[in-house]
């Protein structure tokens, strides 16, 4: 339909602080654009494949979600496996939130599988921490208070099953 117009490679650093910027202001859809335009000229940016995730992790909870799997599909092009631990476990988060936010039946155990998934990478992450770097732990803390905090935060009574993206 168009053919989009390629940016400069030295125009990379700049286009990422926009990036930043437009996540900041709570436009992640331009975020995610500036992002993929970077990622077509430089595939391996880890500045550039972070931001995306993180921006289409922002757009997980309203009327037009993205899909969580969007998110995951990025994770292996993460060089680190702290940060491709680290990382799944911000979009397992951020989809429990979600789901937190979400008036959707079955929202509650939705959340809890979600927020205990999201702690297992946490603490899969904080096993390769770097020195001084507590972030996963944090997360994990703000998981598990997440579920304690939400009585309807619970594993499901019913058989187990295949939780729905929020997207689809």
């Amino acid at each position: 339909m168009f053919e989009l117009k390629p940016i400069a490679p030295d125009a990379i650093p700049a286009a990422l602080e926009k990036a930043l910027r437009y996540r900041m202001l709570n436009e992640p859809e331009q975020a995610e654009s500036i992002c993929q335009d970077v990622l077509r000229i430089d595939p391996d940016n880890q500045e550039a494949l972070v931001t995306l995730i993180l921006a289409v992790t922002d757009r997980f909870h309203g009327p037009r979600p993205a899909s969580s799997a969007q998110a995951r599909e990025l994770l292996p092009r993460l060089r680190g496996e702290y940060d491709r631990e680290y990382y799944a476990g911000i979009v397992w988060e951020r989809e429990g939130i979600a789901w937190l936010r979400s008036d959707k039946p079955r929202a509650g155990p939705a959340a809890y599988e979600c927020l205990t998934e999201a702690m297992a990478h946490y603490e899969r992450a904080a096993a390769l921490r770097p020195p001084a770097n507590d972030d996963a732990l944090l997360r994990w803390n703000s998981c598990a208070r997440a579920i304690m905090a939400h009585p309807d935060v619970a594993p499901s009574a019913e058989p187990a099953e295949v939780i729905a993206d929020l997207g689809e």
